[in-house]
């Protein structure tokens, strides 16, 4: 289980460090996408595996499902930890989250997510002013 929030730094190389708390159970392998809010997606390999399953199963058919299977499925990147548990983030995705020096690590149950550090910032207080709208949302759903 992946919970917390985490300042992060890149490398010159585009290293990012994966905070110590969730790396044993992240293995060797982890696979990095786009995911929403344009901020990035990692995953276990045993998480991905069930996401891409699903993903697979639905019909393409529609085409909200082709381009959000498109939009998660070709973004992804397998990545190596390497022993310091870092992992090299690829230049389209850094691109795409707008990710520059400074970044954020964020455990959300199954799935971390990778930040800009500026988006993140404005991200959560847009949130944290709107919780009162959510919680109430939320409570018809029985959360």
């Amino acid at each position: 289980m992946f919970i917390g929030e985490y300042q992060a730094s890149l490398d010159e190389k585009g290293r990012i460090s994966i905070p110590a708390k969730f790396r044993a159970s992240l293995k060797k392998h982890v696979v990095v996408t786009r995911g929403l809010d344009n901020s990035l997606f990692l995953y276990s390999l045993e998480e991905w595996k069930k996401l891409a399953t699903k993903l697979a199963s639905l019909p393409i058919s529609t085409a909200n499902t082709r381009a959000f299977s498109r939009l998660m499925l070709a973004g992804a990147m397998d990545c190596e930890v390497d022993k310091q548990g870092r992992i090299i983030l690829p230049g389209y995705l850094k691109e795409f989250a707008k990710i520059g020096k400074k970044a954020v690590v964020a455990g959300l149950y199954n799935r971390i997510e990778i930040w800009s550090e500026e988006l993140w910032q404005a991200y959560k207080q847009q949130t944290e002013a709107a919780s009162n709208s959510i919680a109430e949302q939320l409570g018809s759903l029985g959360v």
